[in-house]
């Protein structure tokens, strides 16, 4: 008797199948859809980074982790300034003597040739210090006493024109100026890179012996290096190392001879116009002429002070205008000439390293900074594909 059921169920006829859409409309509102509720979360997530303002979050992301990577890299190697600044500035300095090592190495033996040049480099870099130091130290004190002076009477002329400026925008201004060039980071950081854990002749003899072995084994420094880099990228290295040398070399090279064109040209406009000083004001701008835009526009207006304290206001402004026309001359002629592809950077980023340089490492920075801004820049090109010289065809690949 409980079975009557069952079998009258089986007794009447086919169960007629419902239809397949029923079925799937049926299991499209009751069964969930795994595949869907875990693909819509993801292209979401894909349409968020996808989108203008994804790939912009992104490219912020990957800028902020490069610029964390070069400060920690700035810092660490602030840390061990005795002997960065020695292997920098001997690396600048074999670069510009590299091509005499070579034509030595013709005649001579690698040794030989090292050390002609390098006891040949000391005493012509020696003998022009001295002499420039004789020269200039018998009249310093009054060169200083007469740019003071200068300085007190173009600071009486200014308060006559029209526009009207207050002794205390002077005074705060000359005050600015003044705690910036007494700065430890401007004035005492010229030589605390290379003091910060020794004395400066400790730097000073770190740097004459790495610059003998530069001179001496470079190309084999060079070479042990590249051995440990992988084929595929041995040609770009071996690039970079060239392109760093040519630029280096070009620039010291190329800043010592605009460097004495401008001081030529002044210098003699002072004796021809009987300037006092004429000598010391001609050295200092050779000196600071190392400092690109800087430097000697800082030595023409010292010179403008002196003739104008010496000389009257005339002769003063005569000097300016010679100091303007060789400024002139070196940008539109000396630099795109000399320099050639050294020195290949716009005035705002020259500007900039000599500013980032300057607050990071005093006088030093100021000088290094740009010639280490344009090697950057030249291994930005040979890695970015944008100097097609640089590589040989038979090598790019």
């Amino acid at each position: 008797m409980r079975f009557r059921p069952l079998r009258r169920l089986a007794t009447r006829g086919p169960v007629l199948a419902a239809p397949l859409s029923d079925v799937t409309q049926q299991a499209d509102v009751n069964l969930p859809r795994p595949l869907d509720t875990l693909a819509a979360p993801a292209s979401r997530v894909a349409l968020l980074w996808s989108n203008p303002l994804g790939r912009a979050a992104i490219r912020a992301a990957q800028l902020l982790l490069v610029l964390a990577l070069v400060g920690v890299a700035v810092f660490g190697l602030s840390q061990v300034s005795l002997a960065v600044l020695p292997l920098l500035i001997a690396l600048i300095l074999s670069s510009a003597l590299w091509p005499l090592v070579r034509l030595a190495r013709k005649v001579m033996s690698a040794m030989l040739a090292a050390w002609t040049v390098f006891l040949g480099s000391l005493v012509v870099i020696g003998g022009v210090g001295a002499g420039i130091v004789f020269a200039v130290r018998a009249e310093w004190s009054g060169l200083v006493d007469q740019a003071v002076q200068g300085f007190q009477q173009l600071q009486g002329m200014v308060k006559d024109l029209p526009l009207q400026i207050s002794q205390q925008q002077i005074d705060d201004g000359v005050k600015a100026v003044t705690d910036f060039l007494t700065s430890s980071q401007f004035g005492a950081g010229a030589l605390t890179g290379l003091s910060a854990a020794g004395s400066f002749f400790t730097g000073l003899v770190l740097l004459l012996v790495i610059l003998f072995f530069f001179l001496k084994d470079g190309d084999r420094i060079w070479a042990f290096f590249l051995s440990w880099i992988p084929r595929p990228h041995e040609a770009k290295w071996r690039a970079s190392g060239t392109r760093t040398v040519e630029t280096l070399g070009g620039y010291i090279r190329g800043t010592a001879i605009i460097a004495f064109v401008d001081a030529a040209g002044i210098g003699i406009a002072l004796w021809i116009l009987q300037v006092p000083l004429a000598l010391p004001l001609a050295v200092i701008v050779f000196i600071t002429s190392f400092i690109p835009m800087v430097g000697a526009t800082f030595a023409g207006i010292l010179a403008t002070l002196v003739a104008l304290v010496a000389n009257g206001p005339v002769v003063a402004l005569i000097v300016l205008g010679v100091v303007i026309l060789v400024n002139q001359l070196e940008g539109n002629f000396l630099q795109p000439v000399v320099m050639a592809h050294a020195l290949n950077l716009h005035a705002l980023v020259i500007l900039l390293a000599l500013t980032i340089g300057t607050v990071l490492a005093g006088l030093v920075g100021a000088v290094l900074s740009v010639p280490l801004t344009a090697v950057a820049w030249a291994i930005v090109k040979i890695w970015t594909g944008r100097d097609t010289e640089a590589i040989p065809a038979q090598t790019k690949h």
